[in-house]
């Protein structure tokens, strides 16, 4: 699948270690095509108030595109302050 720049995306994964999980919402701010290999993307995740909480690449498999069936979810992490 492809996904244009700037455009939403969902996560189809977790990624512990970016403490992010599936279904998070991030933006396609790059695109990496290497021929003989699987597109990459990557992809910004923000916090509500638009902080950035993680930069990642990420394949293609691991993202789908927003439907009109899903909907905002909140999660609260520990946050330092």
């Amino acid at each position: 699948m492809d996904f244009p720049l700037y455009t939403d995306v969902v996560l189809l994964h977790d990624i512990p270690d970016e403490n992010l999980r599936a279904g998070d919402i991030g933006a396609v701010v790059d695109r990496h095509q290497i021929p003989g290999l699987e597109t990459g993307y990557s992809v910004e995740f923000f916090d509500m108030l638009g902080n950035t909480v993680a930069i990642v690449t990420l394949s293609a498999t691991m993202l789908r595109k927003p439907t009109q069936a899903d909907r905002p979810t909140v999660r609260s992490e520990a946050v330092s302050v």
